[in-house]
């Protein structure tokens, strides 16, 4: 089946997956960073305060998804969405209200929870319960709503620091999430009966068993694994969470580098739909292995980049990365470990991402403030995903024979 022909069958719950991962933005990084200067300026924060205010929120939020992570497993998307949505649109309203740091720490985990890591959990968690034989293709439309937002927002937010101050933006943040709650119950009132609740559809994992929650974290296939799901969510992170300080360092205006964002997206969007295809037409355990190669290049090129296009021709090249890693990575624990367990599996994965996320800013707020910029910093980050490739490679290699199909 065709993207437009599968799109126009199940029009219904690929929207509603798209407005899960879109919504997520408000609690992503690369939204949050875009604040980064005048929360730095009205709390009085250097990069490396700010940076580890910003890593000790996302690692309590990394801790706590591996509990929220379960309810996945126990709730329809349809009810437990809504909840968190409320969840992340009252966050947004105490980043507006809030004054102090301490407190601060608390707002950024609220939002990370709620927004990177239930949002993105039930986005994924949905698609890849939903459909089986194309399940490629629904994530790979379903992600559009990560390069969607990553798009639209930050051009518009930035554009709108010039009429409104930031603590009002986070006001309209928190309007737009519940303005879109109405329209997730409406696509979702015949929501399909989860598939790792449906016998009849379960699809097994390596040697032919489902995997519980437990029984992955004992296996040596994940453990290889930790450095492909760390290493993007971290260094990624990093790269959006540092977008000012790397156009400072640059000598580029942010509104020129934030203007890029839309050729990463395109670049994302058309990569997701083709590693879409490819997972459902040639297997998961054949895209995996590679879903490293295009960040290592782009933090290379973005190392040396010298003028906006050659910044433009970095991102176009992470983009591919991330549209690899939006839908490799999610179809890898339902082909490998089984769907029956699928949310509590993912769990784990999303508080390794998260974690990840909470890596990335920290550790490069602290070589800044050491005197090391982020540009100096992005080589061995290079290094860093060529190693997790390596390690993904061996383990895709070691354990496809185990899967029997």
């Amino acid at each position: 089946m065709g993207y437009f022909s599968f799109l126009r069958t199940n029009w219904l719950f690929l929207l509603a997956g798209f407005l899960l991962t879109f919504t997520s933005s408000y609690g992503q990084t690369y939204f949050i960073s875009l604040f980064a200067g005048e929360i730095k300026t009205d709390f009085g924060l250097s990069d490396g305060q700010w940076g580890g205010i910003y890593t000790i929120g996302t690692t309590m939020s990394a801790v706590a998804m591996i509990w929220a992570g379960v309810l996945t497993d126990r709730f329809r998307v349809r009810a437990l969405a809504v909840g968190v949505m409320l969840c992340l649109a009252t966050a947004c309203i105490a980043m507006a209200l809030n004054t102090s740091w301490v407190l601060l720490i608390i707002v950024i985990f609220a939002l990370r929870l709620s927004g990177q890591g239930m949002m993105s959990q039930l986005g994924s968690v949905a698609m890849v319960r939903w459909f089986e034989a194309t399940r490629g293709k629904a994530l790979s439309l379903a992600s559009t709503g990560f390069a969607a937002g990553q798009a639209i927002l930050p051009i518009v937010f930035v554009a709108l620091f010039a009429v409104t101050s930031w603590r009002s933006l986070w006001v309209l943040a928190a309007l737009l999430i519940v303005l879109t709650i109405p329209f997730l119950v409406i696509l979702l009132r015949q929501e399909r009966t989860p598939q790792s609740m449906a016998a009849e559809t379960q699809m097994n994992g390596m040697y032919g068993r489902h995997w519980s929650r437990a029984e992955m974290l004992r296996s040596g296939l994940f453990f290889l694994m930790i450095p492909l799901i760390l290493g993007p969510s971290a260094w990624g992170t990093a790269l959006f969470f540092q977008q000012v300080h790397l156009a400072e360092v640059k000598g580029w205006e942010l509104v020129a580098y934030v203007a890029l964002m839309p050729i990463y997206t395109l670049s994302a969007i058309a990569t997701t739909f083709a590693s879409g295809w490819a997972i459902d037409r040639y297997g998961v355990s054949r895209v995996v292995p590679i879903q490293m190669l295009p960040f290592a290049l782009s933090f290379a090129v973005l190392a040396f980049a010298d003028t906006i296009f050659m910044a433009g021709v970095g991102l176009v090249i992470f983009g591919v990365g991330q549209g690899l890693q939006s839908t490799a990575t999610s179809t890898f624990w339902a082909e490998y470990f089984g769907t029956r367990h699928i949310g509590s599996i993912k769990s784990v994965a999303a508080a390794i991402m998260v974690f990840g996320s909470a890596i990335g800013p920290g550790v490069t707020g602290v070589l800044i403030d050491l005197g090391i910029d982020f540009p100096d910093q992005m080589l061995p980050i290079s290094l860093y995903y060529l190693i997790a490739a390596a390690l993904a490679a061996y383990g895709i290699k070691r354990y496809q024979p185990t899967l029997g199909r």
